[in-house]
Order: C-alpha cells, then sequence, then structure tokens
C-alpha cells in the first residue's frame, strides 16, 4: 500500500464505522486482485475500492443535506432512495477532501452501486468487488458470483445488477433505472 493509501486509511479509519472501515478495507483488497486478474490499474483500483463508501460518514439525511449544500445533482431516483446518494457524494470527497483528480477512479466511486452501461474495467472492478467482498454477508447469487468473477467480469455484473434487481423489486422496493439499465446491457452482451 503506498504512503497515499496509508493516510486515506488512517482517516477513513477514524470516521467510518467499524464494520463499514473493515468493509471498505474488503473491497479495496478485492478491487486490487481483481485489477491484477484483468491486467488493470491496481493502484487506482485500490484507492477506487478504499473511497468508494467515504461518504458513509453521514446519515443519509446529512449526505443530501451536503450534496444540496455542495451543489451535488441527485436524481429523482437518488432523492427516492437515500443508500444510493453516497457514490455522488463520495466521488465529490475523493476530489475535494482526499485530492483525487484521477477521472478513472472518481468515476468508479460514482458507479460502484448502480453500474451503468459498458462500464470501464475499472468501474466493473468497483463496483464487483463491493458486491463480493469476503466481509459481504451472504445475498442470493453471491457464491455463483464469487466463482465467476476471476473469469468472467461481465457475465458476473450481469448476474450482480440482475441479482440487485430481483431483491429490490421482491422486496417492494424501487429500483434505480441506471441498475436496470446496466442489467440490460450486460443481459444484452451475453445473448
Amino acid at each position: 500500500m503506498t504512503e497515499e493509501l496509508r493516510e486515506i486509511s488512517r482517516k477513513l479509519s477514524k470516521i467510518l464505522k467499524k464494520n463499514r472501515y473493515e468493509h471498505t478495507l474488503g473491497v479495496m483488497y478485492t478491487a486490487a486482485s481483481l485489477a491484477m486478474c484483468y491486467g488493470g490499474d491496481v493502484q487506482k483500483a485500490m484507492t477506487a475500492g478504499l473511497l468508494h463508501d467515504c461518504g458513509k460518514y453521514l446519515s443519509a439525511e446529512d449526505q443530501i443535506r451536503f450534496c444540496k449544500k455542495k451543489e451535488i445533482p441527485l436524481t429523482e431516483s437518488e432523492l427516492q432512495m437515500p443508500a444510493l446518494v453516497h457514490a455522488k457524494l463520495g466521488a465529490y470527497l475523493a476530489r475535494h477532501e482526499y485530492g483525487i483528480k484521477d477521472s478513472d477512479i472518481l468515476d468508479a466511486i460514482t458507479y460502484h452501486t448502480t453500474g451503468r452501461p459498458d462500464m470501464t474495467l475499472l468501474e466493473k472492478i468497483v463496483y464487483i468487488a463491493d458486491y463480493i467482498e469476503p466481509n459481504r454477508r451472504e445475498i442470493p447469487g453471491l457464491e455463483q458470483i464469487r466463482k465467476i468473477v476471476f473469469t468472467d467480469i461481465d457475465r458476473a455484473v450481469c448476474l450482480s445488477a440482475g441479482s440487485t434487481v430481483r431483491y429490490l423489486k421482491n422486496g417492494g422496493k424501487a429500483v434505480d433505472p441506471m441498475t436496470i439499465n446496466t442489467y440490460n446491457f450486460y443481459k444484452k452482451k451475453e445473448d
């Protein structure tokens, strides 16, 4: 781990809850493993993985207030589903509080919750690392995704997005249109 990442890690360990911080480290190391597997930039993967949830030190209400104050545009879906807001907030904080200027890293943080059609390798890595990291509680399809992610990341993204859509719909919860678009894009790639 570089000194810059050590410093970011120290800061995060002080502001995130213990479980969230452990999840963050799990995502960072899983993202690094996936980057090595697919020939991606390991440092970028570790940085995006470490910072992906940096906005979660605030409550959902405070995240929305912060975004409004800093004029970070939120979609109607994000306002209805505050659990999504931390992604855009995290990208903002990564840039303004942690000094990250690399747009690839910032985009990976922005899209780690919903994904998006035709993601970059780094975006896919952080999206799926967040889903499969070792501390993640058992969710439907997790074991299958963990088995295939190191051989077919696009299929893993498709299965993850599909599982998320089904889980939310079955629970009577709203589904962000971007998650549906992500699933449809990667499903078409399989057909």
